[in-house]
């Protein structure tokens, strides 16, 4: 069965992780022929989020070590003599060390539906023409197979200006920021937890949305000011991180970062107080005054830290909790960097530098596909490309081969590197990074409200090993069910995920064998479920590591192991102007008043996007105001156009 596919397009973009669905989108917005395909049935390769049982039959197809797209075509007889292919891996071998472990009470006596979020039966979807299109037009419901479709009523085809959550279904939290559970009973010293089984969370697997990788949003980031600037911020809603806090003497603290939040700190002297905002002021603005740190250029910022004059808990909140950086191994120059953006982001949204996009980080991935399919670009999810196609002569690529056994030309392609041949990845140095995933009954801070969102590093105990970053998610974010928390945990990697995780899951959490009334660990919360896994990180990889490629063929890797995005964007940015230089990368889209159409009685229509975005331009419904305003706060708000 043929899938009718255009043959002659201008780029071919193999894979649907964020650096990929960014090129396609800024690609297919200057005018390109765009077709974007992916093998997997789900968007967003290794930057997807999942339901728990959309997790679960991800979990099952990496246990079987099935191949993501079947060989269904002798593409080899379909070479030209002055042909030859490079044929495309078919497994995807970018995670390892999967570990799975259920600590929630197990019900046997009830039956619970496990699998079943991921369909089988292959989609291809062509989006209509523009001129039919009132909103972004697909990827549409049919055309979106993953695993959180089950959970939302509306695909990535919905109109941009609907609320998500009556779009998806989804219940909004009360508007006090409270989970809507009742109040706990004043006779007793903390509130009482009715157990979770493993079968309300299955039960429920509709609540959580899970990502492969864990990342917040900079507020001043490359990605806040593209998804501002192409307008595709429409398609998504974002909630402030309200919390940062630290690890410190065996307790978990809160972090003053702000200016108020620092003389409203209990934790810090007067002293201190001081002495922190005025190295504070000095890090705005330290370019200006090189005198204060050129003779420490070679020192790694911890021993500069010391040399300022900070008490060690100001030294500890600094380092781990504002800059985020390593002890060992960060230069001074890169510190007083990571510091001065840290405070360059405060106020923009809120309390805390950063967002988090309601419903996981796979949304963003499918932001940008939209923008493709407003603008003409192709997707086919399930789709397998075999091989390329490479002139002997030229030695560029010209088409690549599907399982269909369609050859379909192009003048550019852009592939993920998982899907590189074992051959042109074997010599390549990757790096690992070392993910957990926690279902757990509490926060790891106990505060008025359980609806925060909370940033937390915890150092290491031995120095040159990797501080965890860990990423806790309430019910309100869209990303767990109520009455639990979801928490993501990621370092670099030195041994398996569990190796190197697990021990600070049993610092922040209660074991899993005491749980009784009167323990000393009881306050902390418990563990219902956790995976662990590695993911291969090639963000470090330069193109020129894959000599046997063609020239026209481009790689974009999988996620880095940094809190933000901005390796993607600027890769994505990299490759668009090297392939366009002439062209605006995600220009902001017409206004529709603007646009000329040929013919009588022809009526303006908007895009998917809405109004270009100008600096008198209205705030969208729902979104958050001016800058410095708590947009994303509370129920989670669109990024204002700027």
């Amino acid at each position: 069965m043929a899938c009718g596919l255009p043959p002659d397009l201008q780029l071919i973009v193999v894979g649907t992780g964020l650096p990929e669905s960014i090129i396609a989108a800024a690609c297919s917005r200057s005018g390109q022929r765009v077709l974007h395909v992916d093998s997997r049935n789900y968007y967003g390769g290794n930057w997807a989020s999942f339901s728990f049982s959309g997790l679960l039959s991800w979990l099952k197809e990496f246990q079987e070590k099935s191949n993501r797209g079947e060989e269904r075509a002798a593409w080899r007889d379909l070479l030209l003599e002055t042909e030859e292919a490079i044929a495309l891996n078919q497994k995807d071998e970018t995670i390892q060390h999967v570990e799975v472990f259920c600590y929630a009470s197990q019900e046997p006596e009830e039956e619970v539906e496990e699998a079943g979020a991921l369909q089988k039966n292959p989609v291809y979807d062509v989006p209509p023409d523009s001129a039919d299109a009132q909103g972004p037009p697909p990827p549409s419901e049919e055309s979106h197979p993953s695993p959180e479709t089950e959970s939302r009523e509306a695909a990535p085809g919905a109109d941009a200006g609907s609320e998500p959550e009556n779009a998806r279904g989804e219940e909004r939290p009360p508007e006090d920021g409270s989970s809507g559970d009742a109040p706990p009973d004043p006779e007793e010293n903390r509130p009482k937890r009715t157990p979770i089984t493993y079968s309300q969370i299955v039960r429920e697997g509709r609540r959580f949305n899970i990502d492969l990788v864990s990342k917040l949003l900079y507020s001043r980031g490359p990605l806040i000011d593209l998804l501002i600037k192409s307008n595709v911020s429409r398609y998504a809603e974002f909630k402030n991180v309200t919390r940062i806090l630290t690890f410190r003497d065996g307790r978990v603290e809160q972090v003053p970062c702000s200016r108020a939040d620092v003389f409203n700190s209990k934790q810090l002297t007067m002293i201190e107080k001081r002495m922190l905002m005025k190295f504070l002021t000095f890090c705005l603005d330290y370019e200006q005054h090189p005198e204060e740190y050129q003779a420490y250029e070679g020192c790694t910022f911890s021993e500069y830290l010391k040399t300022q004059k900070l008490t060690p808990n100001l030294q500890h909140f600094i380092l781990h909790s504002i800059a985020m950086t390593s002890e060992t191994a960060t230069p001074t120059l890169e510190g007083l960097r990571a510091t001065k953006n840290f405070l360059q982001c405060l106020g923009r949204y809120g309390n805390t530098p950063f967002l988090f996009p309601l419903y996981g980080q796979g949304e963003i991935p499918q932001c940008f596909c939209r923008m493709c399919a407003v603008f003409g670009g192709i997707y086919c999810l399930r789709h397998s490309v075999q091989c390329l196609v490479v002139d002997k002569e030229s030695g560029k690529c010209k088409a690549v081969i599907d399982h269909f056994g369609q050859r379909i030309n192009s003048n550019y392609f852009i592939v993920e590197d998982s899907y590189l041949p074992e051959k042109s990845c074997s010599p390549v140095q990757y790096g690992q990074i070392s993910r957990a995933v926690l279902i757990t009954d509490g926060s790891v801070m106990k505060a008025e409200s359980d609806q925060q969102i909370s940033i937390l590093m915890v150092p290491p105990e031995e120095a040159g090993n990797p501080a965890v970053r860990v990423v806790e998610l309430c019910s309100s974010t869209m990303t767990c069910m109520k009455g639990t928390h979801l928490v993501h945990l990621t370092c670099t990697a030195s041994g398996t995920a569990r190796e190197d995780l697990e021990p600070v899951v049993q610092k922040l959490f209660r074991p899993y064998n005491e749980t009784e009334p009167g323990n000393e660990e009881v306050d902390k919360p418990g563990v219902l479920w956790a995976l662990y896994f590695n993911m291969r990180d090639s963000s470090g990889i330069a193109r020129d590591s894959y000599p046997d490629l063609p020239s026209n063929v481009y790689v974009c890797s999988g996620p880095s192991g940094a809190l933000g995005s901005d390796h993607a964007v600027k890769q994505a940015e990299s490759l668009f102007q090297h392939l366009f230089p002439n062209e605006e990368f995600c220009p902001p889209p017409p206004n529709p008043e603007d646009i000329v159409f040929d013919g009588a009685g022809s009526q303006p229509e908007d895009p998917g996007f809405g109004q270009a975005s100008t600096a008198e331009s209205e705030t969208p419904e729902g979104g958050p105001g001016p800058e410095g305003s708590q947009g994303p706060e509370g129920e989670g708000g669109r990024l204002p156009e700027e």
